[in-house]
């Protein structure tokens, strides 16, 4: 029996969406966490940061990123997002469809994998 299963490499780098140099990894044990996010609509993220290197992919919907320093992408449906690290952000959707995003964080154990900011809101 065949399983005709394929692979395709998406994205494949050491870099965040905005060219910044990933940091390197932390020494000692993992602790990997995944996330699926729901984005309805019009929805803002509070600006934040992550401390940790992360990644995801947009599985439904367009989501743009925009930095405090007015840098900014928009990510489509099946396109790859390598997250910015320690910069301040949030993400938009300025689309007509709900963003679903599934983001995979690699931190030390117990580490908070994201910094809220309310004071610039």
């Amino acid at each position: 029996m065949t399983n005709n299963i394929t692979s395709t490499e998406l994205i494949r780098t050491s870099k965040s969406w905005d060219g910044a140099q990933l940091p390197d990894f932390p020494t000692g044990r993992p602790e990997l966490k995944v996330t699926r996010m729901l984005f309805p609509v019009g929805a803002v993220t509070g600006w934040h940061h992550h401390p940790v290197i992360n990644y995801g992919i947009v599985e439904q919907g367009e989501l743009t990123i925009v930095c405090r320093d007015g840098t900014e992408r928009t990510f489509r449906q099946g396109e790859p997002l390598v997250e910015v690290v320690d910069k301040i952000h949030r993400g938009e959707n300025r689309g007509t469809r709900p963003v679903i995003l599934n983001m995979f964080y690699f931190s030390e154990p117990g580490k908070d994998v994201t910094i809220q900011h309310p004071e610039l809101e």
